[in-house]
């Protein structure tokens, strides 16, 4: 049940930002935060004041010719100009998600959570 103050994240919304890395199903910082109603670099403090609860295979950091493949893909600005992202995405893994959710003590991450795994079990 999702509480009166919180929208529903349509499924459709979280399907399109799930990647494969490596293999593995992810979403990505930005968009993980976008989801979640937090900014980008507030997420990444949570994660990152929380480390040792995000292991190899819930969090990784894009490589280098993995951040340039998805640039191409979703065709973002130049490195170099202002307004294009600078630096390489976290890319979270379910079970990833699940803990960012928990680090970010919110109702909406809750919620987001909630959304991400309906939309998950919808592409198995």
């Amino acid at each position: 049940m999702v509480a009166d103050n919180q929208p529903v994240i349509p499924a459709e919304r979280v399907q399109r930002v799930i990647y494969l890395f490596r293999g593995q199903r992810v979403m990505l910082d930005y968009d993980l935060a976008d989801l979640y109603g937090v900014p980008t670099k507030a997420l990444k403090q949570a994660v990152k004041r929380n480390i040792d609860r995000f292991l190899p295979d819930f969090m990784f950091e894009l490589r280098g010719q993995e951040f340039a493949n998805l640039r191409s893909q979703i065709v973002t600005s130049s490195l170099y100009r202002w307004g294009g992202r600078r630096y390489k995405p976290m890319a979270f893994t379910q079970e990833g998600v699940a803990m960012l959710s928990g680090v970010l003590c919110s109702d909406r991450a809750v919620h987001g959570n909630i959304a991400i795994k309906r939309a998950s079990r919808g592409r198995e």
